[in-house]
């Protein structure tokens, strides 16, 4: 059967949820296959790429094998998949909480900026960039788990408001006030480092 069609035809991918539900390890995998990009996309957005983002991969189609039988099609499976995929993650961001006991906010990594003059203004801008990005990165990394999840939806996944409120349970209003509170945080933590 081809993962494509089964993405495309609500039949198809029907007829392949059944099979997979049944234990056909090969309907499983074209799920599998159909669907790992957009896991992997949640997963690294919350949580960074990394063991703890490969872990969550991998839960996130154990837990979607195990609720397979029960899945009653009320959705789509990419939204099904996609809120499996950030349970999974909220529970490892509070898992790295408890082990943590406190949010760091970023590293004093060496720059490697030293007294060496570049003469390749290319290579400095885009040093330049990877670094703004790495900073954007770290400030979305000092959200809680809840302002996180609504900054990844909306803005990185850019799902709309009704969508994100679906995948994370949550009501629209509960996610523009999320969205607006987290967005105040970040220009809190980076307005000062961009402004530079």
């Amino acid at each position: 059967m081809n993962v494509e069609q089964s993405r495309d035809s609500p039949l198809e991918e029907r007829r392949l949820l059944q099979l997979a539900a049944a234990g056909d390890a090969r309907a499983f995998r074209s799920i599998v296959q159909a669907y790992a990009s957009t896991v992997a996309g949640v997963i690294t957005s919350m949580l960074g790429p990394g063991d703890d983002a490969d872990d969550a991969g991998q839960e996130t189609f154990i837990r979607l094998m195990r609720a397979l039988p029960t899945f009653r099609g009320d959705s789509v499976l990419r939204t099904f998949v996609t809120r499996i995929a950030m349970n999974v993650s909220l529970d490892a961001l509070a898992r790295r909480k408890r082990d943590l006991r406190f949010v760091s906010l970023g590293s004093t990594e060496d720059t490697g900026s030293g007294d060496v003059h570049s003469v390749d203004r290319t290579a400095d801008e885009e040093e330049d960039q990877r670094a703004r990005a790495q900073l954007v990165q770290r400030a979305v990394d000092s959200l809680d788990g809840k302002h996180r999840a609504v900054v990844v939806m909306r803005l990185l996944e850019q799902r709309s408001t009704k969508e994100s409120a679906q995948l994370l349970g949550i009501p629209e209003g509960t996610v523009m006030s999320r969205l607006t509170r987290a967005m105040q945080k970040l220009e809190h933590i980076l307005r000062p480092v961009l402004d530079r």
